[in-house]
């Protein structure tokens, strides 16, 4: 199961764009609240209602987590009343599972310290959030079972990464030619 977390104040095209990207791939995807209701709000007002609660994650079953953007979701994310997010972060990165986080959020994984001796990528301005991490720039960067991306306008190539990571390169670049992205 693919966990894509949500804060009011997410980056809605960075969680959507992935969801629907994945589920392409056929891969199991839930929504997480961690509001303590199913009602989600993006960054731009679009209201969200998430498939389960943070209470529901099962850590047994997580074969990747996903950390949207956008703010203060990616700082709830972070230190929210709720730790799970952080939780499954940990134990993702401590039992080689893959992991993803894009613009803001990789700061959930750098104040973890999760990042040190990596290489990430992360919206500009966020890379001193990147703790022991040699910041890279690019549209998306991995490193092991990380895998981070720059911002809203890399979400496709950073979801199609996962993709790869979680069922293989054949079937990302199958994905991009039928969304006609430029390969």
């Amino acid at each position: 199961m693919v966990y894509v977390f949500l804060a009011d104040g997410f980056e809605e095209i960075e969680a959507l764009a992935c969801v629907d990207i994945l589920r392409r791939a056929e891969i199991p995807v839930s929504t997480v609240s961690v509001n303590g209701t199913n009602s989600v709000t993006g960054s731009h007002n679009i209201q969200v209602i998430a498939d389960i609660l943070a209470s529901d994650v099962d850590i047994n079953i997580v074969e990747c987590a996903v950390y949207p953007g956008g703010m203060p979701g990616a700082e709830t994310l972070s230190s929210g009343k709720d730790n799970t997010p952080s939780v499954i972060a940990k134990h993702c990165v401590e039992n080689d599972i893959l992991v993803g986080a894009i613009c803001a959020a990789p700061l959930v994984l750098g104040r973890l310290s999760l990042l040190e001796n990596k290489k990430a990528t992360c919206y500009p301005g966020f890379e001193s959030e990147l703790k022991g991490a040699t910041a890279t720039g690019e549209r998306v960067t991995v490193d092991g079972n990380i895998v981070t991306g720059r911002g809203p306008g890399c979400s496709v190539d950073f979801a199609l990464e996962l993709v790869s990571k979680l069922k293989g390169e054949k079937l990302a670049l199958s994905i991009r030619k039928a969304m006609q992205c430029d390969e």
